[in-house]
C-alpha cells in the first residue's frame, strides 16, 4: 500500500504565482528582521561615536558665572521661522582669571547686573554646552530607525514590484486558459468549429 508523506507532494491547486507570492513574503519578512538588525547596530554605533566626540568635547568646555552688564534686547534667531533669541552684554573669568566681556544668550527679562551660567571653552570664549545624553541618544535612535525604514522601504518596494509582475502573468496565464476551457464548460462554439468538432 502506498502511504503519502505530508509535505512531499505538491498541492495541485496551487499554482506556481502563488509559491512565488509566498516565497516573497518570506523574503521581506526576513528582509524586515534584518532591517531591525541594522537599525540596532547603525544606532548603536552612533550612540558610542556620539558618546566619545561629547566627552571630548567636554572635556574642553567650562561652566562659569557671568554677570550682566546691560540691558537685554532681543537678536534674529538662527533661522528664518525661529524666535528672537534674548541676549545682553555680560562680563565673566575664565579658568586663568582673564576678564571676558561679550554679548551672550540669556534668559528672557534678565536684567543688568544679574548673574547667569554660561559655557566657555578653552579661549574662555562664550560657547554652546556640550551635548547631552538626551541629544546623544536622540540622535542614535534617528540613525537608527532611519536606517532600519530605509531597507524595509527599499525591500518594500522591490518586493511589490515584483509582485505586480507576478500578478500580470498569473492574469494572462488564466485568461489563456480560460480561452481554452470556456466554452466547452458553457456549450458555446468556438469561432471555426463547427457542431461534429469535439
Amino acid at each position: 500500500m502506498h502511504h503519502r508523506r505530508p509535505g512531499r507532494e505538491r498541492n495541485p491547486l496551487r499554482r506556481d504565482a502563488d509559491r512565488t507570492r509566498a516565497r516573497l513574503r518570506a523574503a521581506f519578512m526576513l528582509a524586515c528582521l534584518l532591517a531591525v538588525i541594522c537599525g540596532v547596530a547603525v544606532g548603536r554605533s552612533a550612540w558610542t561615536d556620539a558618546g566619545r566626540a561629547a566627552a571630548e568635547i567636554a572635556r574642553h568646555r567650562y561652566s562659569v558665572t557671568a554677570v550682566t552688564v546691560g540691558e537685554t534686547t532681543y537678536r534674529a534667531g538662527p533661522g528664518p521661522t525661529t524666535r528672537p533669541v534674548p541676549v545682553a552684554p555680560a562680563t565673566w573669568r575664565d579658568t586663568s582669571h582673564r576678564v571676558h566681556t561679550e554679548t551672550v544668550p540669556v534668559p528672557a527679562a534678565t536684567r543688568n547686573g544679574e548673574t547667569v551660567r554660561l559655557w566657555i571653552d578653552d579661549q574662555g570664549d562664550a560657547t554652546t554646552a556640550p551635548p547631552g545624553t538626551a541629544h546623544i541618544a536622540l540622535n542614535a535612535i534617528s540613525l537608527g530607525t532611519g536606517a532600519a525604514a530605509g531597507i524595509m522601504l527599499a525591500a518594500g518596494a522591490a518586493v511589490h514590484a515584483r509582485l505586480r509582475i507576478v500578478d500580470a502573468r498569473s492574469g494572462r496565464a488564466w485568461a489563456s486558459e480560460w480561452a481554452s476551457v470556456e466554452p466547452r464548460w458553457s456549450g458555446r462554439l468556438r469561432p471555426g468549429q463547427g457542431s461534429g468538432d469535439d
